[in-house]
């Protein structure tokens, strides 16, 4: 595993950002993305999770679904997703569902760190 790449279901850009959060504080039921849900707060991405991410001791790239089309070329997979890079392609690793699964940051956290032993196995 050369990276994991962290797919959000929503586009890059300030305006889109402003919108994201204004959305995520007046409707959170109704957001479209459930890790930028869980693992940002209002005012960036929240403590326990960067330091979980430091913990994992990987290459990490954090993605816009507009920018996985850009790099990447891929569109045509739900988002959000946790994708990772091997042999120089990215591949899916973890599926919107398994993530909109996820109620916290430890629901997430533990997804992430079963798939992470399996990989080891």
């Amino acid at each position: 595993m050369e990276k994991i790449i962290f797919v959000y279901n929503a586009d890059s850009g300030l305006f889109n950002s402003l919108t994201d959060t204004a959305h995520k504080l007046l409707s959170p039921g109704t957001y479209s993305c459930n890790l930028c849900a869980i693992t940002f707060g209002s005012f960036g991405m929240k403590k326990d999770w960067k330091e979980f991410l430091k913990s994992i001791n990987l290459p990490m790239e954090f993605l816009h679904r507009n920018e996985l089309k850009k790099i990447y070329g891929i569109s045509n997979i739900n988002l959000p997703a946790i994708l990772i890079k091997e042999e120089n392609e990215p591949k899916l690793w973890i599926n919107s569902e398994s993530i909109n699964l996820c109620k916290s940051i430890d629901d997430l956290k533990q997804l992430i760190t079963s798939k992470l032993q399996i990989e080891k196995l």
